[in-house]
């Protein structure tokens, strides 16, 4: 953890329905994670906003309603473990960001939804689904 400057957080959006017609077609899932809005990025957080890593309270809402809220605390591999397992294969150079998964409560959102996310007492940030 030493190497590690802070966090953001991010959401890592999924057309589904592009996804889901991409594997039909036997292609690459590309198209399903690139589109406007598909992995917003918080402001940058010193790591010293975020002493324990493993017990930070996240939390979404679409269109003013709750539809995530959880703790890394409840992650199956611990953040440390994460990054010690991909930079054993992959080299991580500064400024790489490390996408660890979400809370349970992943749904469905619509062109024009409204998306506030958050870091209990940290950061949060808040933008509207765009498609191409």
């Amino acid at each position: 953890m030493d190497h590690v400057a802070g966090y953001v957080l991010c959401l890592d959006m999924t057309a589904r329905d592009v996804q889901d017609d991409c594997k039909s077609k036997g292609l690459p899932w590309t198209l399903a994670k690139a589109f406007n809005t598909s992995c917003p990025v918080s402001e940058f957080i010193p790591k010293t906003k975020i002493p324990d890593p493993g017990n930070v309270k996240l939390w979404l809402k679409v269109n003013d309603q709750m539809r995530q809220n959880g703790s890394t605390s409840q992650m199956i591999f611990s953040i440390p473990y994460l990054i010690n397992y991909i930079s054993d294969i992959i080299s991580l150079e500064e400024g790489d960001l490390i996408l660890t998964g979400t809370p349970k409560g992943v749904s469905s959102v619509q062109e024009h939804d409204e998306i506030e996310a958050g870091i209990e007492g940290i950061v949060t940030m808040s933008f509207k689904v765009d498609r191409l």
